[in-house]
Order: C-alpha cells, then structure tokens, then sequence
C-alpha cells in the first residue's frame, strides 16, 4: 500500500523551506529530481547574480580611464569564473540534500512524482524504481522550466537555456540572445561584457516591454550601446553552418551568424508534469494551479505555491508563499493569507531596474486624477559625483531616474520605477510606503535622508510628486 506521510513535498526550492523545527513531530517527504535548493540556488537568481558581478567589475574596469584610472579589461579565465560559481552553488545544493537526509522524520525521495489519485502519488526514483505515498497533506512546489519555442531549425543548432548557459564549456566569440525579459537582458549583458559578441532579438519594441514605457527605452538605449540589439522581429528559421554555429533567420528579412544560441523566451509551470486531474486539483488557462489566498488548491489537503500557481515568477514571492502554507499546514483554524498586491521587482542589468505597482500606462487606465514625477539620480550630490564628466547622464554608467505615481484623489503612491545603480535596494522604501498605504504628502520629510547617498534621489521623487500632486 506504499508509505503515509503526514506531509509529502514536491520540489526543493522554497518547498523545502517549509519544513523547519516547528514539523519535528509529523512525518515528512521531500521528493526533488534534482539538486536541492530549486532553480534560484542552482540555475537562476543565485549564479546569475555572480556573474553579474563579475560583469559589473568588468564594465567598471573599462570606464576607469574616463575617470583618471589606469584599468582595463584583458579577458576572462572563464573556466575559473564558471567553476567558482559552480562549486559555491553545488556545495550549497549538496549541503541542503545532505541536512534532509540527517533528520530522523524527514524522508528524501530522489525522482519524479505524479499523482494516481487524491493525495496519493507514484515517485519514479532515480534507481528505476517506483515507490507510492500517500499523506494527509501534499504541497506542490514545483516551480518552472524554460521555454524553448518550435522555430525550424533551432533544435538542430547550439542552443542553450538559462538552466545550462552558465556551465557552458567555453565562451563563444558570437552568442545569440532570443527574448528581451529580464533573463534575457541580465544575461545579454553578462556575456557582452566578458567580450562576447552579442546580438539580442526582442519582438516587442523595447527590451523589458512589460515594464514601464520609460523604463523599458532607457534600457533599451543603454543595451543598445553595448551589445546589437534587435527589435520588432523574431527568429523565423535557424539553419546550422559547417563547421558549426548557426545562421538566424529573421522575420523583417533579416539575418546574422552566430556560435551559440541563447533561449530567452519566457518559463512555464512545471505542474503539467503531475497528473494533477487524478487529485481532483484544477489549472487555469497557462496551466498553473489554481489556489486560493490561503495557497489550497481545489482538492482538499492539497497545496500549491511558488511558480507552480502563481503568474509573478519571483522567488521573494515563492519564498511568502511558502511562508503561507507552513504556517497554515500547522494551524487550520487559524489561517493566513498571501498577499500579492504589491510585488516589487527588479531586473540586475547595468544600471539596475526594480519597480513596484502600476506602470504609467497602466495607471492612466485605473487612475481618474494621476499625477506623475522623475528626478534624475545626476541632480543629486551622489549622481552628480558619479559622473564622469557634467555630460555624462548614459544610463549605462552612473545615471538613472526615480519615477514615482501617485493618485491625487486619495494622496497615495500607486507606482514606482527606479533605474539605477543599486534599484533594488532603492526601492524598498518605495515598497514599504505603497504596501503600507503611506501618503505622499510629507513622507520626504518625515524622516532624514543621508547626504550625499544615492537615496536622495528618491527624496527628491517623493518631494516633486508631493508638489505635483497638490496641483489642481
């Protein structure tokens, strides 16, 4: 009859942060088919921002005699660079995998689940084997996998995805990046700064064209000063080469020759890999699972978090949920909900974009009375002693902006955009007002604002968006 467990897992990625010290007393399954720690740890957030890093370092080194320095940028020892970051993730992998295993009440199956009924599931283990569990309560934590579209051609050329990219054997001299989301943009400026001869291929107009339109050109400018960009098309037909590499095909007619293809157009849920008819567990139209704002699916005892449900593929947005359904696994008369209002982002280009509420187009559809500002980071004490020279606002070197939303009608922010060095950090303060529902009038000076600190640009945001929003 298999094995019943109180709690049965699937996925180790944030899945795996639910069961802490506080589910010592019930039995437990993880059942992960590869290495601990989910796409974040070993193929996404984690590594890329280690090579972003690196190609931060590399960038800077090659502005430092714009600013009286004597650096340059001679190359890179890839297999040392993708072999530190390899090890330092695995390490981490094995560690988490390894402390699983040590706990008395924890069980690790190594393999693939599927559903056959309600909470009950067959495990196709990594030895050939089958084992089959039953639990009182099954979370489905499975995350995404990238999308490779069927493009003639393109399976018979080098191609990679985010999840292989960054263990390749040696960097190409020309890479190909297909899709302008922020995968491909961190990634395109990743490998154009360790020398690679990138060309990205973007169908919207813009790169990032789901942000906001001011955001989405000024990366598009700064992308485009570093590497070949090319919008409004898209790859129609990949034809390999003798001797290897392929030549892209492109929609407007167009074409370029290129090593080594990098996939970059978007991830889908990996729960249609669970049979998830069998546990009475609905999708919607992309396939996600369906949950509620306790994160209970449609079958009863059966949960869902993380990229398995949710259409804001973030893992700070993984990680609440996870936080969620820990606490609601442990008191069901007492449960809490998940709150997706007001998910903040950030793409780690160079400079950096993070955001956090509505877009402006977006809130000229949902605000009667909306008032918008922006001030410059190069019109503040930091930006300004950033540049180069009193010319130097390129996007791609210190400058950047704060664009800040608010609705005149209720005296709140309703969006914020930030595109600058260190945006991610920037824009929490800016998350913390529109969450908590802060008015714009006098929060600048409701508090001090280091000087001179890039955060004063933000200051200087909030106090034009106060004047602008007191205007009749």
């Amino acid at each position: 009859m298999g094995t019943h467990y109180d709690v049965v897992v699937l996925g180790a990625g944030s899945g795996n942060t639910i069961v802490d010290d506080r589910f010592s007393h019930l039995r437990v399954a993880i059942v992960e088919r590869g290495p601990y720690g989910g796409t974040c740890v070993n193929r996404g957030c984690i590594p890329s921002k280690m090579f972003v890093h690196a190609a931060e370092v590399a960038s800077a080194a090659l502005r430092g005699p714009a600013l009286g320095l004597r650096t340059r940028h001679d190359g890179v020892d890839w297999p040392a660079l993708r072999d530190r970051v390899a090890g330092r993730v695995d390490a981490v992998a094995r560690s988490g995998e390894e402390h699983r295993r040590g706990q008395d009440h924890v069980d690790v199956l190594t393999g693939t689940a599927r559903f056959t009924g309600p909470r009950r599931l067959v495990v196709d283990l990594e030895d050939g084997t089958t084992t089959e569990v039953t639990a009182d309560q099954v979370v489905v934590a499975t995350g995404s996998r990238p999308v490779v579209p069927d493009v003639p051609g393109l399976h018979d050329v080098p191609h990679h995805t985010s999840d292989t990219i960054l263990r390749i054997e040696a960097l190409p001299a020309r890479m190909a990046v297909l899709g302008g989301g922020y995968v491909g943009c961190e990634l395109a400026q990743v490998f154009a700064a360790l020398g690679v001869e990138v060309t990205q291929v973007e169908s919207e107009d813009t790169l990032l064209a789901s942000q906001d339109e001011d955001v989405a050109r000024a990366v598009t400018a700064a992308a485009g000063r570093r590497w070949e960009v090319r919008l409004g098309t898209r790859l129609e037909r990949a034809v390999p080469l003798d001797g290897g590499g392929a030549r892209m095909e492109l929609d407007d007619g167009s074409t370029f020759e290129t090593d080594l293809v990098l996939v970059a157009t978007g991830r889908e849920t990996n729960a249609d890999l669970l049979d998830l008819d069998a546990a009475g567990v609905e999708v919607d139209d992309t396939g996600r699972v369906v949950v509620d704002a306790h994160q209970r699916t449609t079958a009863e005892g059966v949960w869902a978090l993380g990229d398995a449900s949710s259409h804001e593929p973030l893992k700070h947005v993984a990680n609440q949920d996870a936080r969620v359904v820990a606490h609601n696994l442990l008191h069901p008369d007492d449960l809490v909900v998940s709150d997706h209002r007001y998910v903040p982002l950030a793409v780690f280009t160079e400079p950096q974009v993070a955001a956090v509420g509505l877009t402006e187009a977006e809130a000229r559809e949902q605000v009667a009375d909306l008032a918008v500002a922006r001030h410059d980071l190069a019109d503040t004490a930091y930006g300004w002693a950033l540049q180069a020279d009193p010319d130097d606002r390129d996007p791609a070197g210190p400058g950047g902006f704060v664009k800040l939303l608010g609705d005149r009608s209720t005296g709140l922010l309703v969006g914020a955009h930030v595109v600058a060095p260190q945006a991610a950090s920037l824009v929490q303060v800016l998350v913390h007002a529109i969450t908590h529902g802060l008015p714009v009038a006098g929060l600048a000076r409701s508090e001090y604002w280091i000087h001179p600190a890039p955060t004063e640009v933000v200051e200087n945001a909030l106090l034009a968006l106060e004047e602008e929003m007191g205007r009749a």
